[in-house]
């Protein structure tokens, strides 16, 4: 363990955020640069010896949290570093983006404010980078197999890292015309500069891995080009079908899904517009959908001059605090969020629903009616004489997404079976109806968290190293059917 009596004599400390008036002005990450070293020894010492780490479990990558915290707090950076890279690929990105649900699953967490875990972990990476403790890994022989990685966010990266490692020939193939998926083009500049993923491409690069872009599997190339070329494919495509509000006055102008809005955002960061195309300047926004990517929507409308922004949620607003009956510890509780988004100003609404939209005579959304609703076995019913409407010049629909894009034809050309929820269905080694073709991430798993994406991509990585080789000495976090206390 790290300090024995660190939890006893420190408090919980978190990274430290640029102001609001600063922030507001550029796209940089809103965190102070270097404000976590001063503090993370003291922090990673709070890291208790309790016997059983419950955030092993309550991470979906099994990340080795106890032994990180031990040499962060000891100034072995090398060693963290080593620890941390031994369960997880990109911890950069994970320590950014991930919600974090090791800490809710934190022994410490019980009856005192848990290890700050995220931040550690955050705090190590970035230090093995500025040290140059993180090297390319080319492997010492190549087994001549070949593997395609279709998608390029997190579980594809993972995938085809891991795979590349054990000698394999890999290609990632993405459609957008820069790799990263959704970690490029989802994720705003704010919340993790893009500069982290050219870095952690270039080392794959370095390894062997290849990179595909503009080409979409299924419209660009048809998949029987593609089994045709490589020894085996791993289909890392995500969840991308967004979910849809079909009520009057849908088909206005000025209501687009959160991925039409946020990508050109990121596009005018990496030099491609001036200025988006789509743009809340001097509007009144309204996002709709309460979770992080409506959060996103939040920030980037605050960076873009919008008039107001007001971020609508059908659930009724969580508590702040764990209730022990219904989401007892170390189960990851559903809780009242204040991202930096929400910090820089907008209104919440909880427990409405959008009726209809209104618009002008040039048929752009001016108006949103909504009703405060109200849950009757489990469903949402509109409360009588609630009725109202909020002006609306720009509306975003955050609420989430359905299953794999079929639009592509990339299903059908396959010939995949899917499971009940329409995700494509894959055995105990992500292997699909069609022999040589596996899944992992969102598309076999439906929308879910980061973690979850690199720990499938890793897994999908052994499978398939597996049936090119007949065995893999690749780790694999999970099965498909695990349910970790993240869930």
């Amino acid at each position: 363990m790290a300090d024995p009596k660190g939890f006893l004599n420190h408090g919980r400390e978190v990274a430290t955020s640029r102001p609001v008036e600063e922030r507001l002005k550029d796209w940089n990450e809103v965190h102070v640069p270097g404000s976590l070293l001063p503090i993370i020894s003291k922090q990673a010492g709070r890291c208790m010896d309790c016997g059983i780490p419950f955030c092993h479990n309550g991470c979906p990558l099994g990340n080795l949290v106890p032994e990180w915290n031990d040499y962060a707090y000891r100034g072995d950076w090398a060693a963290a570093s080593e620890r941390l890279h031994a369960t997880n690929n990109f911890p950069e990105f994970t320590g950014r983006l991930c919600p974090a649900p090791c800490e809710s699953a934190c022994v410490l967490g019980i009856n005192q404010p848990p290890v700050t875990i995220k931040n550690v972990e955050v705090s190590i990476i970035d230090k093995a980078w500025e040290a140059g403790d993180v090297a390319p890994r080319i492997p010492e022989r190549l087994s001549g197999k070949t593997v395609a990685v279709v998608g390029s966010g997190p579980a594809g990266l993972a995938a085809a890292q891991q795979l590349t490692r054990a000698g394999h020939t890999v290609a990632v193939y993405e459609r957008a015309d820069r790799i990263g998926g959704l970690l490029r083009y989802g994720i705003p500049e704010f919340k993790m500069e893009k500069r982290h993923i050219n870095r952690r491409i270039e080392q794959m690069r370095a390894e062997g891995t290849k990179f595909r872009t503009g080409i979409e599997i299924g419209r660009d190339m048809p998949a029987s080009a593609l089994r045709k070329r490589y020894d085996a494919v791993v289909l890392a495509v995500g969840a991308t079908t967004p979910r849809d509000l079909p009520v009057p006055g849908r088909d206005l102008k000025g209501i687009h899904q959160a991925m039409e809005y946020l990508p050109l955002a990121n596009k005018v960061q990496e030099g491609d517009y001036v200025t988006p195309p789509i743009s809340a300047e001097g509007k009144h926004v309204v996002v709709i959908g309460g979770g992080d990517t409506g959060a996103d929507c939040v920030g980037t409308a605050h960076r873009q001059g919008a008039a107001s922004v007001t971020q609508l949620e059908i659930m009724p607003r969580p508590g702040e605090e764990r209730d022990p009956a219904s989401q007892p510890w170390p189960t990851f509780p559903m809780l009242y969020k204040v991202t930096s988004a929400h910090e820089e100003g907008g209104e919440r609404v909880y427990s409405v629903s959008t009726t209809r939209f209104e618009g002008d005579e040039d048929g752009h959304v001016q108006w949103l009616h909504l009703t405060e609703v109200e849950f009757v076995d489990g469903r949402p019913t509109p409360k009588p004489g609630t009725e109202r409407k909020i002006p609306a010049q720009l509306v975003t629909l955050a609420m989430g997404f359905t299953g794999t894009d079929r639009a592509n034809g990339l299903v059908e050309q396959f010939g995949l079976e899917l499971d009940e929820r329409g995700n494509i269905a894959r055995d105990a080694d992500f292997r699909t109806n069609v022999p040589g073709v596996f899944v992992a991430g969102d598309a076999g798993r439906g929308q879910s968290l980061i973690v979850w994406a690199i720990a499938e991509g890793r897994s999908a990585a052994r499978g398939c190293d597996r049936f090119l080789t007949g065995a893999s000495d690749l780790p694999a976090p999970i099965r498909p059917t695990d349910r970790a206390l993240a869930v």
